[in-house]
């Protein structure tokens, strides 16, 4: 394979951040998240029924309460499952990820966000699983800052009461995650009911960003076009479209990468990685047109993602600078014309 020469130009964000996310119009998120403040509640439930039983298809009934700037204490009925595969497992993750389903929130920081999937600690009393969390809200906040197209999170501090008997039962960091209908709304789009798609469907500067955003935070468990058999599209992504336009498909679920660390990542073992901090390369070998743009961006963007490191609350002094050294190396890959040339197009997919 010949080598590709880079040269660096200039680029913006408004003419790197790929037509698709822009085609609709962005709008305003729902207000929960349109600021970046921790927000404190309490969820009262049955707790330790629910993380016994681990339903996934029938809510429990509980309540969610926040102190509103205007209105005061606020509480909100709310329904409550567990959710996911992985982490759903109790040998994994003895408190699970859960699901809410708001009730009644219009006038409310919750109106526009009745259904929500919360990320939680996985395992009470250990200050790694509250690092988890933190380190896997900022994979989040990184993307943010590349596009439009992904989801937006609102970090949370939640005192879970189990209301059998009035007791706290623990009190964590914990993150909301914008629905998927309310990121397509925002960006002027709607979700496919597709169980798969093609590269060449895909709005290519977009998937390139979320290509090289995957391999800067280390993810490998992923795929913009494919999902589980009778399922909607695609393994940890979710597609959207908008008529006639390329689609986009906007990556979510950020617990196995490198970046994050989590005791229980492991990659997969037909990648013949040593662990889940080796990186590997999975876009597309189609949109090698858009990577001078794409890497560009990245690296105009390369203070802005330091600065996230200084805002997330309560991450670790250890744990920010493992992260910032991640980071420094997925810059030295990028700035590096023959590492670019050996580790990102000498590994793309075709």
């Amino acid at each position: 394979m010949k080598p590709l020469r880079y040269i660096i130009v200039l680029a913006t964000l408004a003419c790197t951040s790929a037509s698709g996310a822009e085609s609709g119009g962005s709008k305003d998120p729902a207000p929960l998240f349109r600021s970046n403040d921790v927000l404190e509640v309490t969820i009262s439930a049955p707790i330790k029924q629910i993380m016994r039983d681990r339903p996934d298809s029938e809510d429990t009934q509980g309540t969610l309460t926040y102190e509103d700037p205007e209105a005061g204490e606020t509480t909100l009925d709310i329904g409550i499952r567990t959710r996911g595969r992985f982490r759903r497992q109790k040998d994994i993750c003895p408190f699970a990820p859960l699901r809410l389903n708001f009730r009644k929130t219009k006038g409310t920081l919750f109106a526009k966000s009745n259904k929500l999937k919360l990320v939680t600690h996985c395992r009470s009393g250990s200050n790694i699983y509250t690092q988890i969390i933190l380190k896997e809200y900022l994979a989040y906040r990184i993307l943010n800052n590349l596009t439009e197209a992904s989801f937006k999170v609102r970090l949370l501090r939640v005192t879970y009461v189990d209301n059998s008997n009035g007791k706290v039962f623990d009190t964590n960091y914990a993150f909301l995650i914008e629905h998927r209908d309310q990121l397509a709304k925002r960006i002027g789009r709607e979700v496919s009911s597709a169980e798969n798609t093609t590269v060449s469907a895909l709005d290519g500067a977009e998937t390139n960003i979320s290509s090289v955003f995957q391999y800067l935070v280390g993810n490998t468990d992923f795929s913009p076009i494919k999902g589980v058999p009778g399922e909607r599209c695609c393994h940890n992504y979710v597609l959207l479209k908008s008529g006639e336009d390329k689609m986009l498909s906007v990556p979510y679920d950020f617990d196995v990468t490198g970046i994050v660390d989590a005791p229980y990542a492991v990659p997969n073992p037909r990648f013949h990685l040593r662990n889940v901090k080796q990186r590997l390369y999975r876009g597309r070998c189609d949109n090698n047109e858009h990577l001078e743009s794409t890497l560009q961006l990245f690296r105009d963007r390369r203070q802005a993602i330091y600065d996230l490191l200084e805002t997330v609350p309560d991450l670790s002094g250890t744990n920010s600078k493992k992260a910032r050294r991640y980071i420094n190396e997925f810059y030295d890959t990028i700035n590096s014309p023959k590492h670019v040339d050996r580790y990102i197009v000498g590994k793309c997919l075709r």
